[in-house]
């Protein structure tokens, strides 16, 4: 069981900086990673760490711009945000794998104004 909570996300001008935070609760260390969707677009998933927080991986869209570290010891992730673009407003979700499943925080909105 994971129960995700969200927090950092609002209201930014372009070329500004956001700091996304989600704790899981459920206390164990699974894979985990940030998606984002946007009005009338497909999910994207823009960021992942393995339980270690050794293993990134980033979407093109967002390399160089975003980084993705965790504190086991806080039971949190986060998702450094700089350099945005009005095309980074979304909805972002944090996501912990499960074995074949995932569990998802509630989502928290971002966006970014030109």
């Amino acid at each position: 069981q994971v129960h995700l909570i969200e927090s950092g996300g609002g209201l930014v001008q372009a070329g500004g900086s956001l700091r996304l935070s989600c704790t899981d609760s459920g206390g164990r260390m699974y894979d985990m990673g940030w998606s984002r969707q946007a009005l009338g677009k497909e999910r994207e998933t823009v960021a992942r760490i393995d339980s270690t927080g050794f293993r990134k991986n980033y979407a093109d869209s967002v390399k160089g711009r975003f980084t993705i570290s965790r504190d086991n010891t806080k039971r949190t992730i986060y998702l450094q945000m700089n350099d945005l673009k009005p095309e980074d407003s979304a909805t972002y979700y944090c996501y912990a794998k499960i074995g074949a499943n995932y569990g998802w925080g509630q989502g928290i909105q971002v966006t970014v104004s030109s």
